[in-house]
């Protein structure tokens, strides 16, 4: 007995089983984030993302890396990407002149989905005409200032629509210098990193550094739930890993820190927990339509979405932001500033990742963050929104809301993927 009980003392305890209690800098349990997300959120939010307006998205996986010269881009099958030819992309959409509300818009026929991809894992950036011609009404004018991410020049001709549902985020082998050197330069560069040996530091510090500590410990779970366990005789096998997430969170392969991490990524949900609920009235308006050419579809779609704002607005211990940037009004103006542009930066960074579909998911990620600060620091605009009219104080593109709810349904899958590896975990006692 007492040999069992060395064993599993808490300091060799696994770092999920050591996850309990109340997170620092706001008033909110790990419990209570288990049960709402697992039971009332992340059945809703992966049904949103199934749907085709949310399943789409437009990215520039061409961009160079403006931060070193770039390393080459990674060789193996599941990192790669089939560029859809500039020939079969109609002139509609690279004009991007259709009228969203236009009865011409609201007759067009129903999105067609994308072909399956030959290849487990490959991009699958190839769309039909019709798709095209409905992304072009997805397009959106943003009088907004404050961005967050640097955005990716949508009219550019290496930026391609592609089909979330048919690339989804997974280990794909990529790994080494070059993507040590990617997070590397997020969390030396850009995190206010001094916050590690000085936790006396400003909130704003704090919370910035456990943003990026929150979405390294989100990517890296879905890398271990979905590993490539299996190769053999033409069919690949993906599931959990148990090894490779003991390697990133155990309690004594991290130096203690594995417990930190999985806490940062609960702080991170209730980050764009909160900015889900500033946004409510936003998409609450009836002249925001989620479009896609389909009637049926989009009433379905915001429905949905609308179904999602009502358990949010429910969940009574969101994360109080008011106590940030409170302090002098001069000061606190220069800090949000310097948030800000710390957090562009790292977007930027992500142009250097090498592996293409990390680089997809890597990007949409960032950009939902991203998109999620920028609500958070616009609560008058948002207040403010006239009900049957475009506001000019406050608007989203399409783009910026399919990273939105990607973005945050990535951290509530990872969420929901910790109870299984806690399950499994048990199950190795």
């Amino acid at each position: 007995n007492g040999r069992k009980r060395l064993r599993f003392s808490p300091a060799r305890r696994p770092a999920l089983l050591q996850l309990t209690g109340v997170l620092d800098d706001c008033f909110c349990d790990v419990e209570s984030i288990d049960i709402f997300n697992n039971f009332k959120i992340y059945p809703r939010i992966r049904k949103l993302t199934e749907r085709d307006y949310f399943r789409y998205y437009r990215v520039n996986l061409k961009r160079p890396c403006p931060f070193w010269p770039d390393d080459g881009h990674c060789s193996i099958k599941d990192c790669h990407v089939e560029p859809c030819p500039e020939s079969k992309v109609p002139v509609g959409i690279k004009s991007g002149n259709y009228n969203k509300y236009s009865q011409a818009a609201n007759t067009m026929s129903d999105v067609v989905e994308c072909e399956q991809a030959k290849e487990l894992g490959a991009i699958n950036s190839t769309l039909s005409n019709q798709s095209k011609e409905a992304f072009a009404d997805w397009a959106r004018h943003d009088d907004a200032q404050d961005h967050f991410c640097e955005l990716d020049d949508e009219t550019s001709p290496d930026a391609e629509y592609v089909d979330l549902l048919l690339n989804p985020e997974r280990y794909t082998g990529y790994k080494g210098p070059s993507a040590w050197r990617v997070w590397n330069s997020i969390y030396e560069e850009n995190c206010f990193n001094c916050y590690l040996y000085r936790p006396c530091l400003c909130l704003e510090k704090r919370v910035f550094y456990r943003l990026i500590s929150g979405l390294h410990s989100s990517i890296n779970i879905h890398l271990c739930a979905e590993y490539l366990l299996d190769e053999g005789w033409g069919r690949s096998v993906w599931g959990p890993n148990i090894q490779e997430f003991r390697q990133r969170f155990d309690m004594a392969e991290t130096k203690g820190e594995g417990t930190r991490r999985l806490k940062n990524l609960y702080f991170l949900y209730l980050i764009e927990l909160r900015a889900l609920y500033k946004v409510a009235p936003y998409f609450e308006r009836a002249i925001v339509n989620l479009y896609t050419g389909n009637a049926q579809e989009d009433g379905e779609t915001k429905d949905l979405l609308l179904q999602i704002f009502n358990e949010i607005k429910a969940f009574p211990m969101h994360f109080d932001e008011k106590s940030m940037f409170a302090g002098h009004k001069l000061e606190a103006k220069t800090l949000k500033e310097e948030f800000r542009l710390h957090f562009k930066n790292i977007s930027r960074i992500m142009d250097c990742v090498g592996c293409s579909k990390c680089r997809l998911w890597g990007k949409l990620q960032t950009q939902g963050l991203g998109t999620a600060l920028k609500i958070l620091f616009s609560e008058k605009e948002i207040k403010n929104l006239p009900e049957h009219s475009p506001s000019k104080g406050f608007q989203l593109t399409r783009q910026e809301i399919v990273a939105l709810m990607n973005g945050f349904g990535r951290l509530s899958t990872s969420i929901y993927q910790l109870h299984h590896f806690r399950q499994l975990l048990k199950e190795k006692r």
